[in-house]
């Protein structure tokens, strides 16, 4: 499998809380649902619906679930949501136990089973593995050198601080520009994979 991270993010490189105000306030960050303004529905929009339909699965963190489990099962009978619903969802958490699972198809990896869990994932047969938001699960993938492809939804807003995806570990990782492509509203979706040191 592919490890595929997909990640609303702005010109600053904050990732924090872009969906809904109050979404992750951790670090008093107080621009929840910044990314509203600068999403469009034919690019931005399909960029995602793309990104979920090669998915073969999810893998989120804990906070990203719970938010997600919140709206997908909602909306059962639209096409997106039924995928959704119906893919595996690997939720990585030390707090939720099983009987938390309530969204169908969820398994839970403990923080500590991560890395040895992508790692097996990658060795194996299937489509992508679709990572949505999560900026701590991203940041240590990245370090890990497990993610294949990023796909940065880069909105035109400095945020002055928040949570980044990128590691601040003083390593050099080149990426290729594989696409880019510019919404309306100046959101750049850029899709980038690892490649060859200089």
């Amino acid at each position: 499998m592919h490890v595929v991270a997909g990640e609303f993010i702005s010109l600053d490189g904050v990732v924090q809380a872009p969906g809904e105000p109050g979404e992750d306030t951790e670090g008093g960050f107080a621009h929840g649902g910044w990314s509203r303004p600068y999403t469009d529905p034919e690019v931005v929009g399909g960029a995602f619906d793309g990104a979920v339909r090669k998915a073969e699965a999810l893998l989120v963190g804990r906070r990203t679930w719970e938010a997600m489990a919140r709206v997908w099962p909602e909306r059962a009978g639209e096409p997106l949501a039924d995928r959704m619903n119906a893919m595996r969802k690997y939720v990585v958490s030390n707090t939720l136990g099983p009987a938390d699972l309530a969204w169908e198809n969820t398994v839970l990896v403990p923080g500590a089973e991560l890395v040895g869990r992508v790692r097996d994932l990658r060795a194996t047969e299937g489509g992508d593995l679709l990572v949505l938001g999560s900026a701590r699960l991203v940041r240590t993938l990245l370090a890990e050198g497990m993610v294949d492809e990023l796909i940065l939804m880069r909105m035109p807003v400095l945020l002055g601080g928040g949570k980044s995806v990128f590691p601040a570990d003083g390593v050099k990782r080149p990426l290729e520009l594989v696409s880019s492509v510019t919404a309306r509203t100046g959101t750049q979706v850029c899709v980038y994979r690892a490649a060859a040191e200089d």
